[in-house]
C-alpha cells in the first residue's frame, strides 16, 4: 500500500448492502477492510469484492478482519491489532433476530450490534481517524426509525418485537450521529448518517420485507457520503438518495445526550 492510498473499514461487509458498499469503495480506489463476524461468509465477501471491483489481490484492494462488533472485547482487539492509517469508517453491521437474544456480555443483541457497535467502533478508532484527518464516519441508519424508549433500550420490560427493536436502533443511530458529530467537532472527523436503499437481504427478510432496490443501488448513498469531495466538512447530518434531509430525531438535545450517556456507560473498553 502506498502512502497515498485511502483506507476504509466497512462493518457487516458480508451482508447484501455491506458487500456492495465494500465493492463500491474498492472501485473508488480505497483499500477496503471488510469487518465480519463469520469467517466463511467474510472470505466469500472478500473474494466477491476483489473480483467485482476489478482490482487484483496484489493491489491490496481489500482484506478481511474477523470481529463481532456486538462484543466490546472484539472491537477492542481489532483496534489493538490495527496497523496503518484509516480514513473512513462505515458502520453498517446490523441484524434483527426474531427472538430476543443477548450477547455473552449480557446485552440485547440487536441493541449491541446496531447501536453500541457503531459507538464502540467510532470511539475506539477515533484516534486513528484523527491522525488521518480529514476523516469520515458514515452510520448506515434507516428511514424506518422510531419507538425509542430510553427507559427500556434492551426490551427487558417491553415484549420484544424485532421490528420495534430495529426501528429503535435506527432512531438511536441517527441521534448518536448528532451526539458524536458534536463531540468530534474539533478533531477533523465528520460523522453523518444515511438511509441506504431498500435491498432484499437477510435483515429485511427477518423484518418481514423484501426489497425494491439492488444491493448496488442501496449502497450508493453510503458510498457517496464516504467518498464525495462535496461533503468535506459536513457533519451531524442525515441523508437519503444522496440528498440531505431533515431528521425528526436530531433536535431534542436532552434526549440525544441522555441516549449518548446511557450508551457510553456500556463502553467497558474505553
Amino acid at each position: 500500500m502506498d502512502g497515498h492510498t485511502r483506507v476504509a473499514i466497512v462493518t457487516g461487509a458480508n451482508g447484501a448492502i455491506g458487500r456492495a458498499i465494500a465493492t463500491g469503495m474498492a472501485e473508488r480506489n480505497f483499500a477496503v477492510v471488510l469487518v465480519c463476524r463469520d469467517r466463511k461468509r467474510g472470505e466469500q465477501a472478500l473474494e466477491y469484492v476483489r473480483e467485482r471491483s476489478g482490482r487484483p489481490a496484489k493491489q491490496e484492494a481489500a482484506r478481511l478482519e474477523i470481529a463481532d462488533v456486538s462484543r466490546s472485547a472484539e472491537v477492542l482487539a481489532l483496534a489493538q491489532r490495527w496497523q496503518g492509517p484509516l480514513h473512513v469508517l462505515i458502520n453498517n453491521a446490523a441484524l434483527a433476530p426474531r427472538q430476543r437474544q443477548e450477547t455473552p456480555e449480557g446485552i440485547e443483541t440487536q441493541f449491541a450490534t446496531n447501536v453500541l457497535g457503531y459507538l464502540w467502533m467510532t470511539q475506539t478508532f477515533a484516534p486513528v481517524l484523527q491522525a488521518c484527518r480529514p476523516a469520515r464516519v458514515v452510520n448506515v441508519a434507516s428511514y424506518w426509525a422510531g419507538d425509542l424508549d430510553l427507559d427500556d433500550l434492551e426490551f427487558r420490560r417491553r415484549p420484544y418485537d424485532n421490528n420495534t427493536a430495529y426501528r429503535q436502533s435506527k432512531q438511536a443511530d441517527r441521534m448518536l450521529t448528532v451526539a458524536l458529530a458534536r463531540r468530534l467537532a474539533n478533531t477533523g472527523i465528520t460523522v453523518n448518517a444515511c438511509h441506504p436503499g431498500d435491498a432484499n437481504s437477510r435483515l429485511s427478510n427477518d423484518l418481514g420485507f423484501g426489497g425494491s432496490d439492488t444491493p448496488e443501488g442501496a449502497a450508493e448513498t453510503p458510498i457517496w457520503l464516504a467518498s464525495s469531495p462535496a461533503l468535506s466538512g459536513t457533519s451531524g447530518c442525515y441523508f437519503a438518495h444522496e440528498k440531505q434531509v431533515t431528521c425528526a430525531f436530531s433536535h431534542d438535545s436532552v434526549a440525544i445526550d441522555e441516549l449518548y450517556d446511557l450508551c457510553y456507560q456500556r463502553l467497558p473498553l474505553l
